[in-house]
């Protein structure tokens, strides 16, 4: 059998960001053959994997990336899971999420075409380079979502709230912003636009946009609340107009009020931006990615108990 040298586990570990005893095991069971160690590394990493792509993965990191293109830009924002905020604060998971948003760029965020790239530097497609990395890290990782905004003339500019690393937290929001106006005074307000999108959720950007269902869902239950009054229909249908225009104004963000005035309407405040940036500015489009929402987290999903338990064995 080949002697297994210190410098030959190093070089495994290197290669493939294995654990040290994994390496040693992987190059005694090959004979010191390096590809054949390899190999048997991806093998048991994959293996690993499968063992955890059960368990809930609703933590992890929102990442953002940005070009500008000419006289416009474009972004994206991605979403990967893990399962817990350990993970989230490791180099490694993190180098990793900032190079999928890099590529993320070169799709304009499409999800599927995502999938299928070639991760940076390997031979992998960034969905086999994440489940290689399940056995590499030891939790269920995903890539979840990615959406991108673009303008041709403009500004796209990103707020990452609640931030981990530079570019990436739990809660990442792009604005964009068309204009032929100064470049600094458009990137500003968009930051704030930004800002306010993090705190108040909006689903729109303009109550022709709002999803038709919702709308209906919504009228249907006003009117049944406003006729549980007694009053005549006539009356009711006047009491759900006013109630929707209430639900526009909390759901739309043209037609919510600025949170950082608690009075001027988006919209005016686009629309007064003018001034500022010297020509007529255009909020063209949004994108909001919190972690982790709309995931349901099993009761009694608890890996820290898990690692615990593990640890006593």
């Amino acid at each position: 059998m080949a002697a297994i040298t210190a410098a030959l586990v190093k070089e495994l570990r290197e290669k493939t960001g294995a654990g040290m005893m994994d390496c040693k095991a992987a190059l005694k069971e090959n004979d010191g053959d390096m590809e054949k160690a390899v190999d048997w590394l991806r093998k048991k990493g994959l293996s690993k994997a499968a063992k955890k792509a059960g368990r809930t993965a609703a933590d992890g990191l929102v990442a953002v990336a940005i070009a500008e293109t000419g006289n416009g830009a474009k972004g994206v924002l991605v979403e990967v899971n893990a399962e817990t905020d350990f993970v989230a604060r490791n180099e490694v998971f993190q180098k990793m999420v900032a190079s999928i948003a890099d590529e993320a760029l070169s799709v304009d965020g499409d999800i599927d075409a995502l999938r299928t790239r070639t991760f940076p530097g390997g031979s992998k497609t960034i969905d086999e380079h994440i489940t290689a990395m399940v056995g590499t890290i030891g939790e269920n990782m995903s890539l979840r979502r990615a959406e991108g905004v673009a303008v041709d003339n403009g500004v796209v500019v990103p707020y990452i709230h609640t931030q981990i690393a530079d570019g990436m937290g739990k809660i990442g929001v792009l604005v964009a912003l068309k204009s032929e106006g100064d470049k600094a005074a458009l990137k500003a307000l968009a930051r704030q636009i930004a800002m306010h999108v993090a705190a108040t959720r909006p689903l729109a950007l303009n109550i022709a946009d709002l999803d038709a269902s919702l709308v209906e869902r919504e009228k249907s239950v006003l009117a049944d609340q406003a006729r549980a009054s007694g009053k005549p229909e006539a009356i009711i249908e006047k009491m759900v107009e006013g109630r929707l225009r209430k639900y526009y104004e909390e759901s739309v963000l043209m037609e919510q009020i600025f949170v950082m005035d608690n009075e001027t309407k988006i919209g005016k405040l686009v629309e007064a931006a003018a001034k500022d940036a010297g020509a007529p500015v255009e909020l063209t489009g949004f994108v909001r990615l919190e972690l982790g929402e709309g995931i349901e987290v099993e009761e009694g999903d608890d890996f820290a108990a898990e690692v615990a338990a593990m640890a006593k064995a």
